[in-house]
């Protein structure tokens, strides 16, 4: 039997503010602090300020590429496993991970479930975020993009997609808050 690929929710409005290639510009300086936001935690339904984890601990902005709750980017779904699978070792260094995807509400909720994820998963569907740290964007979707803040909210490393290197690993991440 010959089954076809479900595109159903992919045709909304963020593909089409997404469609056209903009490479990404970000120009955020190491050792400043990145922009603030607050997005919704699809996990657990509160709403995450950025700016709260400051003096606290730092954080890992994991901007992923999630086209519809079925179809993931070829690049960012093994980042996406690999850091669910290593979510621990991120938790026990007492370092937040904070996966930023452009699905809906809906779609994000799917994408928690059927991945078990167990970080939160930050909806941003007008993506607001993703333009704020200037990712780029192409073929309906914001690119993938990492960035770790050291507990003061200042700027670490940063990793923009590129086709030959599409993500930054868990182990590069992790470097980078313990230096």
């Amino acid at each position: 039997m010959l089954t076809s690929t479900n595109f159903s929710g992919l045709l909304n409005q963020r593909f089409f503010q997404n469609l056209l290639p903009v490479p990404a510009t970000n120009v955020l300086k190491l050792g400043h602090r990145t922009p603030d936001f607050e997005l919704p935690d699809i996990n657990n339904g509160k709403l995450v300020r950025l700016s709260n984890y400051r003096g606290d601990k730092p954080v890992i902005l994991a901007f992923t590429r999630i086209f519809t709750e079925k179809q993931y980017c070829p690049f960012c779904f093994p980042h996406i496993k690999a850091l669910n699978e290593n979510w621990e070792k991120f938790a026990d260094r007492n370092i937040e991970l904070l996966m930023i995807a452009s699905t809906d509400d809906r779609q994000s909720q799917i994408v928690v479930r059927d991945l078990g994820l167990k970080m939160p998963l930050l909806s941003d569907p007008g993506c607001q975020v993703f333009r704020a740290y200037q990712v780029g964007q192409a073929l309906g979707a914001p690119l993938p993009a990492q960035f770790v803040l050291d507990a003061e909210g200042k700027l670490l490393f940063k990793h923009l997609f590129s086709f030959i290197d599409h993500n930054a690993s868990v182990d590069t991440l992790l470097q980078y808050v313990d230096r």
